[in-house]
């Protein structure tokens, strides 16, 4: 069997009983309190006192005392016994007679107008353990005829008895329960519910009353249980439902009740045990010649014909240990929350999380952990007991013990897989599953730094990828205890996070430095160089950054100007002083371009000291490519284009005399153009760009630049500037092919014809020019300047029509006649009028002279009025 439920325990024995009369046998019993009544087939009561006792090995057992014993004065035997304790007495039934006997006597109770208060004819009784009168000295029966096919309600008094209510049943009931206004019948061939208040009755399932004896018993509020065909005890509430499944017993049982959460059923040779939970057999007794089982207030007593004996139940709490034991984890978790009902609110809360967590214990042995994952969840599992079962993973500064009975049999991870170590790893990951899940819940309220630091410590080992987000987050985990973990597992990065965490950013820095170097082995990130570059940028700590900076520029200077080219200024994060940035770069050259790059051009700085350093190391760096030998002419190519690009720039403030000086070189006349330039000498930079590099496309590119952000009269000027140069030819003294310059001259009006005023061009050309030279500019010149005439026309007529219409709205409002009289007010002061000299508005709206032209003289602006012209 899978649980041991009850023992069978003797309480009264034989000899107690009858002594050396063997023929006497037990007809009924009846229990109240400690007190045990027996009735017999020679027309005895007997009366014992049951004391409870424990034997020394600790098993429940019953000390019997007999205080009395009373013959009846009938011949048959005592059919039944109940008790009314309210009223002291018994009621019995003998011969098919019901009548009253004191409990403590067993005297018959005489009426009060002499005889017995009896009632005759009965073939059973039961009493209504639920009654709807509200006398508490006063108890409700049901009665069975034995003559008829009738019901009757009795209600029993000290010393009489009154029949309430008789109801006709359609066959002859043989077996009867109450509770409340429902009677449980068993009549000949079938079983019945009938509502004796209203009549109103339910027919429930057949069952053969002369094969097997039946067997209708009240188990708990309106609801009763019923011996059906086939072996099955049905379950049937007032309204004929069965709210809980059938349990199987045997075919012979001939007695049955409820001990929650079990029916126990008596047949023949066996008592057997079920459970109303699962409907399965929990236990089997053998118990011969037993005859009799009735529940008394939660006391199952059976009796034989010679004996009678206790069915005592063990405690809730051992029969789930004991199903723990065998690792019945389901059948234990149903007993305990079935169990439920018997138990106080608070003690079953704590009963219920224990065994929820023993449970996951269980399964978490067997690796079923899924199962043990709920278990403990709702068992609320102090995840610490958990945690220990792998020795070194709780931090030293921990005060866990565990749980004490203990929650499981395991000693550590090793001793649950048998050294299996497979199964560790699997136990291991499940542990680093569920401690992530919980972590953030308030499961761990109180244990943080332990649970944080177990799992670090798992992560480090298992070289799990979650490490890393474990350190980068909030966390409690114990440095202390980390420490030496991280270094076991070469979790360099990992520590170095976890310094960082801790308020310890230098001895971060130097760590990862060390991994960097290649000192210590860390693979974690292959980037390590550019993560100490970008956390150097965000740190708060300037001290910081100026003593790791050096060692970011010796290893890679193009990376390492990040430590201050991406440092954003914030309230937790300041600035460094660009001065201090630039003296501090002094000796990185590389770096203090790329500085000075980030500052002038991208940052947009406005500070001409910062302009001009970047512009001299630019043209240092021309001037070195310059000078070596052989010329690396792409270098030189690149240089020279940043070079101008930095002096082209609008918003350079550089000191250009200083430039013009090194700017004398031949090789750098571009740059000199540039520079004459931004002096807004350009008559100078052209006449280097036309007549000295004789480069002609940077002579329009340099109009379009000087003009870029001027009106287009400047650019105007100085393309006309530019045509003149081509135009005046080649200076005295300097060689140069006056043809080159003239057609230079056509091309730029060719590509530029929109730019020129076409009339000061023509006078400027020479007279010998061809005409078809200069067909693309003339053409385009004419249609412009027909476009615009057309424009000017068209633009006129608008003009034209919109003076028409206004002539036109006038003359409309004139001919309306205009309403002036004292009792019409003026429209700005909202004064009557007092003479018929008014202003009238667009609209027809009449206003006073004075108030128009005081209203002219304050405002800037003219008054406009909403009418139908739109005009004022």
């Amino acid at each position: 069997m899978s649980v041991k439920a009850f023992e069978l325990v003797p309480a009264v024995e034989r000899d107690l009983l009858m002594g050396d009369k063997a023929r006497i046998n037990i007809e009924c019993i009846e229990c109240c309190g400690k007190h045990l009544y027996v009735g017999t087939n020679d027309c005895f009561i007997h009366h014992f006192l049951l004391a409870e006792v424990a034997s020394s090995k600790g098993k429940p057992g019953y000390l019997a005392q007999k205080l009395l014993h009373k013959y009846l004065g009938l011949k048959k035997p005592v059919a039944e016994l109940r008790a009314a304790s309210a009223l002291e007495r018994l009621i019995v039934l003998c011969e098919g007679i019901v009548f009253l006997v004191d409990m403590v006597t067993l005297e018959t109770v005489p009426s009060a107008g002499g005889g017995g208060a009896k009632i005759r004819g009965v073939a059973s009784f039961c009493v209504n353990e639920n009654p709807v009168n509200t006398d508490p000295f006063c108890v409700e029966m049901g009665v069975l005829s034995s003559k008829r096919r009738t019901v009757q309600i009795y209600m029993v008094y000290e010393d009489r008895v009154q029949l309430v209510k008789e109801l006709t049943t359609p066959e002859q009931p043989c077996a009867v329960s109450l509770d409340g206004y429902f009677l449980c019948l068993a009549l000949t061939t079938q079983y019945m519910i009938l509502n004796y208040n209203t009549g109103a009755s339910q027919d429930l399932f057949p069952y053969n009353s002369e094969e097997r004896r039946p067997i209708v018993k009240r188990i708990g509020r309106e609801e009763f249980l019923l011996a059906a065909p086939g072996g099955l005890g049905m379950f049937a509430n007032a309204e004929g439902v069965s709210q809980r499944a059938p349990v199987r017993w045997s075919e012979s049982v001939i007695g049955a009740a409820v001990c929650f959460p079990y029916v126990v059923a008596l047949d023949e040779s066996f008592i057997t045990i079920h459970s109303m939970l699962d409907q399965q057999l929990k236990q089997t007794l053998s118990f011969r010649d037993g005859h009799i089982l009735q529940n008394f207030e939660g006391k199952v007593i059976l009796a034989s014909t010679k004996a009678v004996y206790v069915l005592v139940p063990l405690p809730l709490e051992r029969q789930i240990q004991d199903l723990l034991a065998n690792h019945r984890v389901e059948e234990a978790l149903i007993l305990t929350e079935g169990a439920q009902r018997n138990i106080p609110k608070d003690k079953f809360q704590n009963l219920h999380k224990r065994i929820l967590q023993q449970a996951g214990f269980i399964q978490f042995g067997q690796l079923q952990f899924l199962e043990a994952k709920e278990h403990f969840w709702k068992g609320q599992l102090d995840v610490r007991e958990l945690i220990s079962l792998c020795p070194l993973l709780l931090p030293a500064s921990s005060s866990f013990t565990r749980c004490h009975p203990p929650l499981h049999e395991f000693a550590d991870l090793n001793h649950l897989a048998q050294g299996d170590q497979e199964k560790v790893l699997q136990c291991k990951k499940f542990l680093i599953s569920y401690l992530g899940e919980v972590r953030s819940t308030e499961v761990v309220n109180g244990c943080r730094e332990d649970v944080d630091t177990a799992l670090l410590k798992l992560y480090a080992e298992q070289d799990h990828e979650s490490l890393l987000d474990l350190l980068a987050s909030d966390n409690a985990c114990v440095l202390a205890d980390s420490v030496p973990w991280l270094e076991k597992y070469h979790k360099y990065f990992a520590l170095g996070l976890l310094y960082h965490y801790n308020g310890q950013d230098s001895a971060a820095l130097q760590l990862w430095i060390r991994v960097a170097d290649g000192e210590l082995q860390d693979p974690t990130r292959s980037d390590l160089f550019e993560y100490i570059v970008d956390f150097l940028c965000t740190s708060s700590n300037v001290d910081l950054v100026w003593k790791y900076a050096d060692w970011a520029l010796r290893k890679d200077p193009i990376i390492g100007v990040r430590v201050f080219t991406k440092r954003h200024t914030s309230k937790d994060q300041p600035d460094l002083n660009p001065d201090d940035v630039i003296t501090y770069l002094g000796k990185h050259s590389q770096a203090l371009l790329l500085y000075l790059e980030n500052l002038v051009l991208e940052k947009r700085v406005q500070k001409e000291k910062f302009h001009t350093h970047l512009a001299v190391l630019y043209l240092e760096r021309v001037l070195s490519l310059m000078s070596q030998s052989p010329k690396d002419e792409e270098q030189l190519t690149k240089a020279r284009e940043r070079l101008q690009f930095l002096l082209g720039e609008k918003n350079m403030f550089i000191i250009l005399e200083i430039f013009i000086m090194f700017c004398n070189r031949e090789e750098l006349l571009l740059e000199r153009a540039t520079l004459h330039g931004k002096l807004e000498e350009h008559d100078k930079a052209l006449h280097i760009l036309v007549h000295q590099l004789r480069d002609f496309p940077s002579a329009e590119a340099f109009c379009l630049w000087a003009s870029s952000s001027r009106d287009s009269a400047y650019r105007q000027q100085l393309f006309h500037l530019l045509l003149g140069v081509y135009l005046d030819g080649s200076p005295p003294g300097q060689s140069g092919d006056s043809g080159e310059l003239e057609m230079a001259a056509v091309d730029l009006l060719n590509r530029h014809g929109e730019v020129f005023d076409a009339v000061r061009v023509l006078r400027m050309l020479p007279e010998g020019w061809s005409l078809q030279l200069l067909r693309p500019f003339l053409g385009r010149a004419i249609r412009a300047n027909m476009h615009a005439c057309r424009t000017s026309r068209i633009a006129l007529g608008l003009a034209h029509s919109e003076n028409l219409q206004l002539l036109h709205d006038r003359l409309k409002e004139c001919k309306k006649p205009v309403f002036v009289s004292e009792k019409k007010g003026c429209h700005l002061c909202h004064n009557t009028f007092s003479e018929p000299s008014v202003v009238c508005l667009p609209g027809g709206v009449p206003v006073h002279t004075h108030c128009v032209a005081q209203r002219v003289r304050d405002s800037p602006t003219k008054r406009q009025l909403t009418n139908s012209s739109k005009h004022t």
